[in-house]
This record gives structure tokens, C-alpha cells and sequence, in this order.
């Protein structure tokens, strides 16, 4: 195999989430983190969290979360609420219109990708987690931080160069 060909499955990849986040873009005026963030609400007990709770799920920094959350306030899919007893914290929760959003977006690639994962055996797992150790390795990029779900939107902040 070439190195060429190498290069062409990492560009396929990569191509495919940003295919992916352009067309739920469109499709429904959310980006990918605007998705996942409505998500961990809609998951999470009362359908409401905390911005620092959200932060640390999207692996984002504090402005990066801010924003995600201000553009979902601005379209109604979530709605900052005092906490009772404690009106010096924000609990931000998942509206009915962002509710019948996420009911209406597709399976996003990093699910599809997950699941299937599962469903390797052992040793098939073990050669995808060694290949992408070696190319982690060998591209010197093991200190960057990284979520655990495929976006293209990270935001320039986010970069340290």
C-alpha cells in the first residue's frame, strides 16, 4: 500500500464529518456541538444541566460553551432557568421546540461510528486502537485535547498554536 492511500482513508474520514456537518447545518440551522449539547440535555435528569456540566461533556472551553448556548437560547431549543435556592446558578434546559429538534436530526456519524465499534471483536478492536495509536504517534499529536465526539466546529479559540 502506498502512503498515498493512507492519506486518502484519513481524507475520506475527514471529509465525511465535515459532509455530515454541513448538511445538518442546512437541513436544520444547528451545528454539530449545538446538536450534542441539546442531546446531553435531553439526556440528563430533568432535561436540564449546568453550563460547566455541559462544558465538560463537549470538552470545550467556557466561551466556546457560552456561545454554543446563547445561539440555542436566541432560537428557543433551550432556555436559562435559576436554580431554586441558589439564584447565583444558571441551570440551562432543553425547550419543547429543541426537543422536537432532535427528533426530527438523524443519527449523527460519531453514534453510527460508536455502535459499530461495539460490534467488533476483540481483536479487530484492538488492530483500529493500534493504527490510530501509530498515526497519533508518529503526526507527534498525543497532547492535543480532544472530545470524544467527531466535529469540524471547533472554533479557533479552542486551538493553542
Amino acid at each position: 500500500m502506498e502512503t498515498t492511500d493512507i492519506l486518502i482513508k484519513i481524507r475520506k474520514i475527514v471529509r465525511s464529518i465535515d459532509i455530515e456537518s454541513k448538511k445538518i447545518q442546512k437541513e436544520h440551522g444547528v451545528s454539530i456541538p449545538q446538536v450534542l449539547c441539546l442531546n446531553f440535555l435531553h439526556n440528563s435528569p430533568n432535561y436540564q444541566a449546568t453550563q460547566g456540566e455541559i462544558r465538560r461533556f463537549l470538552n470545550l472551553n467556557p466561551s466556546t460553551v457560552s456561545g454554543i448556548i446563547d445561539r440555542l437560547e436566541k432560537k428557543g431549543y433551550l432556555a436559562r432557568l435559576p436554580k431554586l435556592g441558589d439564584k447565583r446558578v444558571v441551570n440551562i434546559a432543553l425547550t419543547s421546540a429543541g426537543d422536537k429538534l432532535l427528533k426530527t436530526i438523524p443519527s449523527l456519524l460519531h453514534v453510527q461510528l460508536s455502535e459499530k465499534l461495539k460490534k467488533l471483536n476483540e481483536e479487530e478492536f484492538i488492530k483500529v486502537e493500534e493504527g490510530l495509536n501509530t498515526l497519533i504517534r508518529i503526526l507527534d499529536i498525543e497532547a492535543i485535547e480532544a472530545s470524544p465526539m467527531i466535529t469540524m466546529e471547533t472554533g479557533l479559540e479552542d486551538i493553542e498554536v
